[in-house]
């Protein structure tokens, strides 16, 4: 499984936000945003952060992709 945050960045779109008025909103660090952009890991308490400044559910900003290779053929 990936996980993906083009949710996260729909959601900016439509909110008509950019990532660093996220950064400021959350009170996120730079690298953190990064890693988002990448779509790497992020903690929890990254992730409460960013559903409290932009009053959504988590589920509103990412979605895990499940792999399409089949568990018993890895």
């Amino acid at each position: 499984m990936t996980i993906s945050y083009k949710k996260l960045w729909k959601l900016l779109i439509d909110k008509d936000l950019k990532k660093v008025d996220l950064k400021r909103m959350a009170n996120l660090s730079s690298s953190t945003v990064a890693k988002l952009t990448k779509g790497e890991n992020v903690s929890t308490a990254v992730l409460t952060k960013i559903c409290t400044a932009l009053n959504c559910d988590i589920s509103d900003i990412m979605e895990m992709i499940p792999d399409d290779t089949p568990d018993d053929e890895k």
